[in-house]
């Protein structure tokens, strides 16, 4: 593989406005920059004081992304790994309150010698310490700053770019500004002071960007270009155009490229990079534009209103569908709409349901409605961490006879407490970053749906042979599959797909006179992408489409 001789940098911020896109960005040129041969790893600062996004609402922040290392992290991660191959740890996603939460402990243990601890050079001596640890054996590392310039809480991060600028060499680092070109009606014209604004902003900071990306809903003429690079003092084809795709995410580095980005970063940091083959995002495009089936997946939660809090569930049914050649109309249902209506109302006429993870009381019935009307109805049914639990309630309530079976998350003194908190869950007081998080094992049962997914063609005799089949899967909970119900609720035709060995936890629960109603107690989205779809969500959808067809 062709390797720089030195590792590069390249800084990814954002101007005007929040939620411009940065992450996107960062992730779609990290793929191209791997299609060129490089070896590429990305990381998110955020500037907020929270210690990790663990113990904030979806309302405030969305979906939570877990690393295989356990960390919660912004969702911005979950684009990385989705458009590059990495995979992330904790290392790759830093807030203000870990920075001032390290600084404090040090200064506690005499660290600093008695000096007067601040933030010049205490605090940007952690951040310039934190790129270089992220920095290891890759050729490029890309480092998105949260936040928009001008934001005093981001100020800290500013200046430690400015001074690792410095220190590592300008022509190693490369700064990548996003900003937005408004389009008023009123005028009919695109308007670029704003973006010239914060760019001014950036250069008393003491920063230059070298390059300028635009988001605008209109195309930007040369005219515009040669404004911007006056203004800005960057060079005109260092003035790149990124437009709303139509259709998908996953057009934005076939769209970067047109805009020859990264050319532009390949040769401005002397990287040894040559053309890259986009003939795999080009199939991946296709099959989002032009799919040869269709079919329609209802996801069932209570924060369906927030696009970001299912984000990677969402995207991982995207990528299930490419993996068939399949579009995704997702139908996005409120379980207390459900809870209150009926599900026939709602359901009726899906291919597949999804209930995805959660927590909290709000909505519960409601998915245990639906639960119950996709295992009557012989309706694909994919249950992802709660969702898995509630088809255990479900199935315990109504086909094991135990009506008043539930998770001690909800009912603590439940009469049949099917699913329960985890023994070394018990005595925590403190929220953040105690739950049972990252990678752990599961072992796939044979003659399973799951061993089907992840194990194709292999016949229960494979299974036998040698070691024992296993997966990794990362994890976000405290309750689990309460196994003194295991016996009864099998013997009732519940099936288990997978357990972690050393605890014997079910992983894995399936209803066996059924299509395929399959609950797993991890987060499969976690690990999906979009030309490598997870196994389980292809083969949901696969059920889903044979439902289609009849």
């Amino acid at each position: 593989m062709a390797k720089s001789k030195q590792l590069k940098y390249i800084f990814v911020t954002g101007g005007v406005v929040s939620s411009l896109g940065k992450g996107l960005t960062a992730a779609a040129l990290g793929a191209l920059l791997e299609l060129r041969g490089m070896k590429v790893r990305l990381q998110k600062f955020d500037p907020y004081l929270n210690v990790d996004p663990g113990t904030m609402s979806p309302y405030q922040h969305g979906e939570v992304y877990v690393l295989d290392d356990g960390a919660e992290t912004d969702l911005d991660l979950g684009h990385y790994e989705r458009f590059t191959s990495g995979s992330l740890s904790r290392f790759n996603n830093l807030t203000s309150g870990q920075i001032y939460e390290s600084v404090i402990q040090k200064e506690r243990r005499g660290d600093y010698l008695g000096s007067t601890v601040q933030v010049i050079p205490h605090v940007t001596d952690e951040i310039k310490k934190r790129i270089r640890e992220a920095g290891e054996d890759i050729d490029v590392l890309i480092t998105e700053i949260g936040g928009t310039v001008g934001d005093i809480e981001g100020l800290p991060f500013l200046e430690a770019l400015r001074q690792f600028a410095l220190e590592a060499g300008r022509s190693n680092v490369l700064f990548i500004h996003c900003t937005l070109i408004p389009y008023l009606n009123a005028a009919g014209e695109l308007k670029t002071k704003p973006s010239q604004m914060s760019v001014a902003r950036m250069r008393e900071i003491g920063i230059q960007p070298d390059v300028l990306v635009c988001r605008t809903e209109k195309p930007i003429n040369n005219e515009i270009r040669s404004k911007l690079s006056l203004y800005c003092n960057i060079p005109v084809r260092n003035v790149i155009e990124e437009m709303d795709v139509e259709f998908s995410i996953y057009e934005l580095p076939l769209a970067l490229a047109r805009e020859d980005l990264d050319d532009i970063v390949a040769e401005a940091l002397g990287l040894d990079a040559p053309e890259p083959a986009m003939t795999e995002w080009e199939d991946v495009v296709r099959r989002l534009k032009y799919p040869a089936h269709r079919v329609e997946i209802g996801v069932v939660g209570k924060y369906i209103e927030l696009q970001d809090a299912y984000k990677s569930v969402y995207e991982s049914l995207t990528h299930g569908g490419i993996a068939n050649d399949c579009g995704i109309n997702i139908v996005r249902l409120d379980s207390e709409a459900i809870e209150e209506d009926g599900p026939e109302k709602h359901l009726k006429g899906l291919d597949g349901v999804l209930v995805p993870g959660g927590f909290g009381d709000r909505g519960i019935e409601g998915k245990i409605m639906a639960a119950q009307w996709a295992r009557e109805n012989q309706v694909p049914y994919f249950g992802l961490c709660l969702g898995m639990q509630i088809l255990v309630v479900e199935y315990a309530r109504h086909v094991a006879g135990f009506e008043d079976a539930n998770s001690t998350e909800f009912v603590p003194e439940c009469k049949h407490p099917v699913i329960d908190i985890m023994e070394d869950q018990k005595e925590l007081t403190e929220k953040g970053g105690t739950m049972r998080l990252g990678a752990y094992t599961c072992q796939i049962i044979p003659e399973t749906h799951a061993a089907q997914a992840y194990f194709p063609g292999l016949s229960p005799a494979d299974f036998a042979k040698g070691e024992p089949k296993t997966v990794e899967e990362r994890h976000r909970h405290r309750y689990e599959f309460n196994n003194k119900y295991r016996d009864i609720l099998t013997r009732s035709g519940l099936r288990i797909g997978g357990v972690n060995p050393k605890r014997d936890l079910v992983e894995i629960a399936e209803v066996v006179d059924h299509p395929w109603m399959v609950g797993v107690q991890f987060h499969p989205e976690f690990k999906s992408k979009p030309n490598k779809a997870h196994p389980l969500f292809a083969d949901f959808v696969k059920a889903a489409l044979v439902r289609k067809r009849g």
